[in-house]
């Protein structure tokens, strides 16, 4: 369930992640690398796809559309805009300067249109109190932005906080109370040498169980169990993106709480 980084580079792709790799259904999640008047060119076959840029700007070209992304220097700075890719279309990404791009994706089934999504707009959630506390960027939130399965949002977890805490869970479809969902952390720390741990605990017997240490470029899959806390290093922030989907009826975000961990802060 821990992917170091590098274990799923393939060909412009830093991180390689699909359905078959994850072992699921659903979630994709690619970290594209270009260099100074770099483009790369794929179809977004069934799934969805928003391109989000993690360090510099690019151009999004797909169905007759062009997108002007201006980016950031580095996640660590403030939200980016995005660009939102339908399913069955030829997409283009070109960079001028270069940069790292996350390329965020969920099968699905219906097809909405391509567009563009602005940093301005991205709703800023500051979660938690004190050593919990942290910041989350819901730029691809159920209810923010429209897809037909794909949620996304980025978290900042401040050196020396606990994020994902309490722990909790999404593997069961329960109307109104909990939705299924599989998930994919990324992770990128601010500084040299920075670390962060990861916890994955089963919510079934048998189900996922996994402690990590994680550093920049990591992956780790979350395809049930109750999943937090999210640690970062004192002295080094800690930024992950989350990118989810599942199968039920309504793109929902409904997480159940760790019984035993209920006083924490959310």
């Amino acid at each position: 369930m821990h992917l170091p980084a590098g274990s799923t580079a393939n060909g412009p792709y830093a991180l390689d992640i699909d359905p078959k790799r994850a072992g699921w259904t659903y979630v994709s999640l690619r970290i594209l690398e270009l260099g100074p008047g770099g483009s790369h060119s794929f179809r977004t076959g069934d799934s969805e796809w928003v391109v989000l840029p993690l360090t510099g700007g690019c151009t999004v070209q797909t169905d007759g559309e062009e997108f002007q992304l201006t980016g950031r220097e580095s996640v660590f700075g403030g939200p980016s805009d995005f660009g939102y890719l339908p399913r069955d279309a030829h997409a283009q990404i070109a960079s001028g300067a270069g940069g790292r791009f996350a390329l965020a994706g969920a099968k699905c089934e219906r097809r909405l249109p391509a567009r563009h999504g602005r940093a301005p707009e991205v709703p800023v959630e500051e979660r938690g109190s004190g050593r919990c506390a942290r910041r989350v960027r819901n730029f691809a939130a159920a209810g923010v932005v429209e897809c037909d399965r794909l949620i996304a949002v980025e978290v900042l977890t401040p050196g020396g906080n606990w994020s994902s805490y309490p722990p909790h869970k999404h593997d069961e479809h329960r109307p109104g109370v909990e939705s299924e969902l599989e998930e994919i952390y990324y992770f990128e720390i601010d500084g040299e040498h920075g670390l962060g741990y990861q916890r994955v605990s089963p919510s079934r017997p048998g189900g996922t169980d996994l402690l990590a240490e994680v550093r920049g470029g990591d992956a780790v899959l979350v395809p049930d169990g109750w999943h937090g806390p999210s640690i970062a290093q004192p002295g080094h922030t800690m930024y992950y993106l989350n990118v989810m989907a599942g199968p039920g009826p309504e793109r929902e975000w409904n997480i159940c709480f760790h019984p035993d961990h209920q006083e924490g802060y959310r």
